[in-house]
This record gives structure tokens, sequence and C-alpha cells, in this order.
């Protein structure tokens, strides 16, 4: 038990490089909110569904985190902050890292009977904050939801979805992707640390001797085209 914590702790610092120490990560309300989870999900799928909703409840009030003790999830999962919803007949996979603000929604079926109503996440997906996921629908391996989103059909396996209503960028994840990529949004380069001061000053430094340098040819091409200066008439005077 000890050492699967250790391992779901370290892979939450792969994934985020605020925490220093596995003891700050132990305060993440994400963390607190899965631990609630699994204590309220086995009592629900033991039929105590007044205990397994107090324990929900508890763990709502202290994370601002709501999972139904009906939903099932896999290792390692991460919610990084809180005011996430997720659904009781939603399925999370192995590995899967969901921002703030989201909800894993359900629909509300029409014949009264219950059935599947939330989404299925494979493994190894991304949920950007503010995404909305809802209905059944299926969320394949690898797959990404940019910053709210709304998606609400399936999505393939590596395909990134972005905007309102959700479309696919049609951008294969095998011919970009090496590693995690946070917020679920990729980036045409990759992230680097801001240049420094003296960077700085070096670069300010060429583009003033750049904009010297056109000022001049500007002048002299002024000089070049301006018409030639004419010396007065002088008047007549009458004798």
């Amino acid at each position: 038990m000890f050492s699967g914590l250790i391992a779901y702790l370290d892979s939450i610092r792969a994934r985020d490089p605020a925490p220093r120490s596995r003891w700050e990560i132990l305060l993440y309300p994400g963390v607190w909110a899965l631990g609630f989870h699994r204590a309220a999900h086995w009592l629900f799928v033991g039929q105590l569904y007044f205990l397994a909703r107090l324990i929900n409840h508890l763990a709502r009030w202290l994370t601002a985190i709501d999972i139904h003790p009906g939903a099932r999830i896999g290792r390692n999962l991460f919610i990084d902050h809180g005011f996430t919803v997720i659904g009781e007949t939603a399925e999370i996979g192995d590995d899967v890292t969901i921002y703030q603000c989201v909800t894993l929604g359900g629909t509300n079926p029409t014949n009264g009977v219950a059935g599947k109503r939330h989404p299925t996440l494979g493994n190894n997906v991304i949920i950007g904050s503010g995404a909305q996921i809802i209905g059944p629908i299926v969320v394949g391996e690898r797959a990404r939801v940019g910053a709210n989103a709304v998606v609400t059909e399936d999505v393939p396996e590596g395909a990134t979805m972005v905007g309102l209503k959700a479309r696919s960028t049609l951008v294969p994840a095998e011919t970009w992707l090496r590693e995690f990529i946070p917020y679920g949004t990729p980036c045409d380069e990759a992230c680097e640390m801001p240049p420094s001061a003296s960077a700085n000053s070096e670069r300010i430094a060429v583009l003033e001797g750049q904009l010297e340098e056109l000022r001049s040819e500007l002048a002299a091409l002024r000089a070049e085209r301006a018409p030639p200066v004419r010396a007065p008439r002088k008047r007549r005077t009458q004798a």
C-alpha cells in the first residue's frame, strides 16, 4: 500500500513541476478527493449508498471536487486544482490528468432509465481547464481536450479537441507527441525559459542600431528625391 502511494505521488510529480516534495503533493485537493472517492466507491459497490454519499459530500466540502461514488477510476488520476465534477457512470482510465473546472457530465434520458450517461476516458488522456465532456461518449487513449472545449461526440485515439463545439485539430499525436503535454494543448515550439535581462539589453541595442540605419537610408532617399532649391529672383527697380 505504501509503495503504491509513493508511485502515485511520483506520477503526479512527473506531470506537475510545482511541488518540491511528495509531502507537498499530499496537500493537493485532488489527492484527498481521490482518497475519499476510493472509500466512497467501496461503500457504493457494497450498496451502502447513504454512507457513500456522506463521504462524497464531505469530500466535496473539503476539496471543491465532486466525484460521484459510482464513478470508476483507474490508477494515477491527477486532478490539478478543484471545481471538477465527475458523474456516476463516468469511467476513467490510468494516468489521466484533469485540470480545474472540468465537468464529466451526463445526459438526461427521456425514458427514465439511468444506464450509461457519462463519458469514458481512456488511458493517458489530458483534459484542459474548463472543458465540458458530456454524454456516454468515449475519449480515446492519449487524446487531449483543450481548455474550455465542449465535447459531445467520441474522440479518436491521439486526437486533440479544441473549440465550442469541439473539433479535432487533425494532427496525429504520433507525429509530435513524445512526452506529457500540460493543459492538453500542444505548442508549435518547445517551451523555453524567458531570456535574461542582459540578453534583452543586447537585443534592444541591435534593434536600435538597425533602426538608426533605416533612418539614415530614409533620409538619403528623401534627399535624392527632393527638387533642387532655386535662388529667388531679384526685382528690377525703375530709374
